[in-house]
């Protein structure tokens, strides 16, 4: 009998193979674990009066203006700090010209924690009061 050499992907696939899979599991466990970024303050003067107004209705528990006000917010883009499903709830900002929700939103936690975002999401600032 003859011995073959392996394939040459054959001589290391199974290595690297488990260097790719160790890869990704370190990404994955780092996306669901690692604490959210620092989040600025921005204090309430400093907000647009229409972000002022929205905060004072989630304050008082409404009227609300949009029917999906108050809604779950999710969280996905794990910029707040990790908490369970159902601790954000978010608010519509209007925005002056505009004849749809826009961009801008407060998001309130469980704790009395408010945040402000002027971007549909991609950045959030704390409101300091």
């Amino acid at each position: 009998r003859t011995a073959h050499p392996p394939a040459p992907e054959g001589r290391n696939a199974g290595g690297r193979r488990q260097a790719l899979m160790k890869t990704l599991l370190g990404l994955l466990l780092a996306l669901f674990f690692l604490p959210a970024a620092a989040i600025q303050d921005v204090p309430l003067a400093d907000l647009p009066p229409e972000a002022r107004q929205t905060l004072q209705l989630v304050k008082q528990g409404g009227p609300f203006p949009h029917r999906r006000d108050g809604v779950v917010f999710g969280n996905f883009e794990r910029l707040l700090p990790i908490k369970p499903r159902g601790y954000y709830r978010e608010y519509t900002v209007p925005t002056p010209g505009l004849r749809h929700r826009g961009a801008r939103r407060i998001v309130s936690g469980d704790q009395a924690e408010y945040y402000y975002t002027n971007d549909h999401y991609q950045t959030f600032r704390r409101i300091r009061e």
